[in-house]
């Protein structure tokens, strides 16, 4: 599996995260707070969340898919984008878990040298 692969999934996993938590902050700021201005932000931020988390799902399906991941854990993975702060938590332990069988760049050339 190219390095390429889990770099997308990871800068994917971390931009989903972040916009998630910001979306939960915002909709505490809407509804528990009654805070002006928190339902723009909330529907710009909820906008972006769920498009790229579309983006998301894509690019881990493809992960999982490379990885000949079971069933089970790629669900699992696709969900992680739904939970707040759970993305980091998966997305560290995908990238531990499939760190070593990852072919940088260097190496193939080499293999292929």
């Amino acid at each position: 599996m190219k390095s390429s692969v889990l770099t997308r999934y990871r800068v994917m996993a971390y931009v989903t995260g972040v916009l998630l938590i910001a979306l939960t902050l915002g909709v505490i700021a809407k509804y528990g707070l009654d805070m002006n201005g928190a339902g723009t932000f909330t529907a710009a931020v909820g906008f972006a969340h769920g498009w790229l988390y579309v983006v998301y799902l894509v690019l881990a399906f493809d992960l999982c898919i490379k990885a000949k991941m079971p069933i089970g854990r790629m669900v699992l993975i696709l969900l992680a984008g739904t939970i707040p702060t759970a993305a980091f938590f998966v997305e560290r332990r995908v990238t531990r878990e499939l760190g070593p069988k990852v072919i940088h760049r260097e190496s193939a050339d080499a293999v292929e040298a």
